[in-house]
């Protein structure tokens, strides 16, 4: 009788250590969707339209409570409801991942540099707001680094917007196609987006691409950056790792 009950008993214990992994893993999801939902969301670079701030190969972080919640806040962005919960509009400065207009699917990340209402010009490479020019002063030259030619100098200016929030932007060509414009007035519940990087960046600029974002597109503010890897470099040398992380890049905040 005791011989017999052994198998059994093992099955038993089986199942039960099974259905135990199943619910842990089945919790853990629940977990990890409610925290991409609505508390912070990873994204990584893959583009250099927002240098210098960020570089391709930097990993950051999106707090999706900043501005309250949309469709957009959620995975696929599904259709169940209008408009914002919760919300709060950005400051302006703020560098912020939001859905592109034109398919409410893909991702962006650009700077806020238009609130509703505001007049953005751009007039011979220089930003102007509400028929002001945004102060620009030009700093050292940022080197940047292309395939095949080495290091070159981009001309880099620090730009404080009207709200004193100040940062870095590029200026790579002289007398560049979107450095000079008309005048984009924002509609009311949208924002004018632009890139850091000013001669490399698809940004509202763009009216048949990008143009004005809606409030409702906004995912939220990149807050930190949680790891950075060097682009010359691919992740799956490992061995290379250890020269190819930017150290000085970790944890550092997005501003």
């Amino acid at each position: 009788m005791t011989v017999r009950e052994k198998p059994q008993r093992g099955k038993t214990e089986m199942k039960n250590a099974l259905r135990e992994n199943i619910k842990t893993f089945f919790w853990a999801a629940i977990i990890a969707v409610v925290i991409r939902s609505l508390l912070f969301q990873p994204f990584n670079i893959p583009s250099s339209s927002m240098k210098p701030t960020l570089l391709i190969g930097d990993f950051l972080f999106v707090t999706k409570f900043s501005y309250g919640y949309s469709r957009h806040s959620f995975p696929f962005s599904p259709d169940l409801f209008s408009g914002r919960v919760l919300a709060r509009a950005p400051e302006r400065g703020d560098v912020v991942v939001f859905k592109l207009p034109a398919d409410n699917r893909t991702d962006f990340i650009k700077r806020v540099i238009g609130m509703p209402g505001d007049k953005v010009q751009m007039r011979d490479g220089a930003l102007w707001i509400n028929g002001k020019p945004v102060e620009r002063r030009q700093v050292d030259a940022f080197v940047d680094y292309v395939p095949g030619l080495g290091d070159r100098e981009i001309r880099q200016y620090r730009e404080t917007l009207p709200n004193g929030v100040s940062y870095f932007t590029l200026d790579q060509i002289e007398d560049g196609p979107a450095d000079n414009t008309g005048i984009f007035t924002v509609p009311a519940g949208h924002y004018f987006m632009m890139g850091d990087n000013r001669d490399n960046s698809s940004d509202s600029r763009i009216s048949s691409y990008v143009g004005y974002v809606p409030h409702e597109n906004l995912v939220g503010p990149a807050r930190i950056l949680f790891f950075s890897f060097d682009d010359r470099f691919s992740m799956l040398q490992f061995w290379r790792w250890p020269v190819a992380i930017r150290y000085s890049r970790l944890l550092d905040t997005v501003n």
